[in-house]
Parts: structure tokens; C-alpha cells; sequence
């Protein structure tokens, strides 16, 4: 099996920038782009390969058979890849889990984390609550617009890390932009808009009933910071970023070249987010996004990369 490069699809959302396209140089097909799906195998979105054996296929269509064993713990594909050019404010949020995503939704819950890629003087992000509140406390906040006051903002520069559980209120504000490793799963539950409209003229709905449900009224316990420290190897550096049941994200930055291997357990999928070089004497690039079946065994970049490897 080979490396599979991956197309990505595009959202316009409302928020969304222009960063996409000046900064990766992608041709998204739209004024403002929000989002960049880089590994999407969901009904809202589904990559298809870019050239090899496989050019023009759904991801969907191949990947069961090699994704690795790990992914036979899960009823579908386990993650969702995505960069966010946040122009203007998202919308104060929350994702329920798996039980409750499963039982009210028919869908998935959705645990995720955000690797900051760039931000602008200024930029913040919501995560989570200032002091720990009751659910009737969260309510009348929502119904009395005092909701930004309880609220945690937090000050964002390049390299912060936010590992966000189900059930985490959080925002990401503009100036930001973000890669996202997430639980494969587009269930939101909007709590606060800005009283902004949609493209159809009218305010974008809200969840409030559904959000009181599934969030975790208190501040969060995990630090803004990736999981390990820089380590600094014979020709590249590499950084432990998250690791939990549902994924593990590493980042490496090759100044010669790295090594890395996709085992029989996992998938790597790779996102250049920075840089240009080679993978396995393929062309990479930043925004670039490679599948590298599990059971490939060794592989190689080389160059100066910067990369996130995420594996499950």
C-alpha cells in the first residue's frame, strides 16, 4: 500500500478568513474559508486521494482495511483533522460525549485539542469556567447575556496547546488559527452567538437545553501547554503534544530528516503545517496532508518540515 495524498474540503462558515488561502496557498472556491477538513471521513466531509493508485477515490471507499488494529476498537473512524482560520469570533460551544451523542444525536461525541499555529497581537480563546458554577447558575447566565462574564479567556500565542474534553465550553476567538485534532464527530451545541445571522438572514440557531445537559460547569484542569518539551535529535527536533484513549499527536521539525514508522496498530496521518521537503522522495509541503497506512512500516521525511503526526 502506498502514502496517500489527501484533498482536502472546505467550509465557508461566517467567521472564517482568508489565511487559508494566503498563508497555505490553498484554492478553496469560496470569498472567506474557514475551515480546512485535512483527514475527513464523515458524512459531512470525506477527503479523496490527490494522484497515486487510488487518485479521485473517497477515503472512505479504502481505509477500513488500513487503518490498523487500533482503529477496531472504535464503530468508525476514529478522528477528524481540521485547520481553523478564525477572522472573527466562533460561536461559545460545547460537544457532549459519547453516551450522550449516541442516545439523543445518532452521532459520535467529540473530545479534541487545538496545537495554536499562529496568533495575532490580542487573540484568545474561551476554555471552559473562571470558578466552578451549578448547571441552574449556567442557565440563567445564558438567559441574562452575562454568560462572557463567567467565561475563563485565555491570552493565546504560537504553540499553546488546548486538550478539550467533552463537555468543555470553549471558543475560539479571532486572530487565532488552529490545527484540530478532534473525535470524529460535527456535533455542536451552540450556547452564544454575538447575535450574529446567518447567510439566511436569521440568528443562528442555539442549543441551550442540549448545552445545559453536557457541560462541565467549572474550570478546566489541563494546562495550555503541549505534553512533553522540544527534544532536540540528530537532525530533527520532536515535541509530545497530547496523547489520550481517542488519538496521540506528535510534532517533529526536521532540520536534515526523521524516521518514523506506521506500525500494524496505527495509521500516521502527516499535516506539513510548515516548511517543504520531501516524504519518502514525494513533494511535501506546507498544508500538505499524507495518510500513511498502518503496516507501512518506515518512512522518511526530509527537508525543512514542520509537522504534526497524529496516530490512534
Amino acid at each position: 500500500m502506498e502514502i496517500l495524498k489527501l484533498n482536502p474540503v472546505f467550509k465557508d462558515y461566517i467567521w472564517g478568513g482568508n489565511r487559508l488561502k494566503d498563508d497555505f496557498g490553498f484554492s478553496t472556491g469560496f470569498d472567506k474559508t474557514a475551515e480546512g477538513w485535512m483527514l475527513a471521513c464523515h458524512r459531512d466531509g470525506m477527503n479523496t486521494v490527490d494522484g497515486g493508485s487510488y487518485d479521485g477515490k473517497p477515503l472512505g471507499d479504502i481505509v477500513d482495511g488500513i487503518s490498523g488494529t487500533n482503529a477496531k476498537r472504535f464503530p468508525y473512524f476514529p478522528v477528524l483533522i481540521k485547520l481553523i482560520d478564525a477572522y472573527d469570533n466562533l460561536s461559545v460551544q460545547v460537544h457532549p460525549d459519547d453516551g450522550y451523542a449516541r442516545r439523543v444525536e445518532n452521532e459520535f461525541g467529540k473530545t479534541e485539542m487545538w496545537y495554536v499555529l499562529d496568533a495575532l497581537e490580542g487573540a484568545e480563546l474561551i476554555y471552559g469556567f473562571k470558578e466552578k458554577i451549578t448547571k441552574e447558575q449556567f442557565r440563567e447566565a445564558i438567559e441574562n447575556n452575562t454568560l462572557l462574564d463567567r467565561l475563563n479567556r485565555v491570552k493565546v500565542k504560537k504553540g499553546d496547546l488546548f486538550f478539550i474534553e467533552a463537555g468543555t465550553v470553549h471558543a475560539i476567538g479571532k486572530g487565532a488559527l488552529i490545527a484540530e485534532i478532534q473525535q470524529n464527530s460535527n456535533c455542536t451545541y451552540r450556547v452564544y452567538d454575538y447575535g450574529r445571522v446567518g447567510k439566511d438572514g436569521k440568528p443562528r440557531e442555539l442549543h441551550i437545553d442540549k448545552a445545559v445537559d453536557v457541560s462541565v460547569t467549572e474550570p478546566p484542569k489541563y494546562d495550555i501547554k503541549p505534553l512533553g518539551e522540544e527534544i532536540q535529535k540528530d537532525g530533527y527536533i520532536s515535541q509530545a503534544l497530547a496523547s489520550c484513549k481517542l488519538f496521540t499527536v506528535n510534532r517533529y521539525k526536521t532540520e536534515k530528516s526523521v524516521t518514523l514508522c506506521a506500525d500494524e496498530k496505527s495509521f500516521n496521518h502527516v499535516l506539513v503545517i510548515d516548511g517543504s521537503g520531501e516524504i519518502n522522495g514525494r513533494k511535501a509541503e506546507k498544508g500538505d496532508s499524507f495518510f500513511v497506512p498502518a503496516g507501512f512500516g518506515e518512512y522518511t521525511l526530509s527537508g525543512s518540515l514542520e509537522v504534526i503526526i497524529t496516530m490512534i
